[in-house]
């Protein structure tokens, strides 16, 4: 059973992203410190940069472009803590 309160992203290593990986992970463990269980980076290959919730792909870089962390946090609060409010983050783009 997946531990729907587990995060992974998953980035790619020839391109370089871990740094970017891992200030998106910082975002979100700082946001979520109690509501998550788990962040994960995942070396990649390939161009990927995929955001997991559990097993379900919240974002996905070759579709979506490179997430704005407010854009992401929102996909993972609705997932992981539906009622917390996000401030700044929660206004319309």
């Amino acid at each position: 059973m997946t531990d729907e309160r587990r995060v992974e992203i998953e980035y790619c290593t020839q391109c370089r992203w871990l740094p970017r990986a891992a200030w998106l992970a910082q975002e979100l463990l700082t946001t979520f410190e109690a509501e998550l269980t788990e962040l994960s980076l995942k070396p990649g290959k390939g161009g990927v940069f995929v955001v997991r919730v559990g097993d379900e792909v919240v974002w996905d870089r070759r579709e979506q472009g490179f997430p704005e962390p407010t854009a992401v946090k929102r996909l993972v609060r609705d997932r992981v803590a539906p009622g917390k409010s996000l401030g700044h983050s929660d206004t319309p783009a």
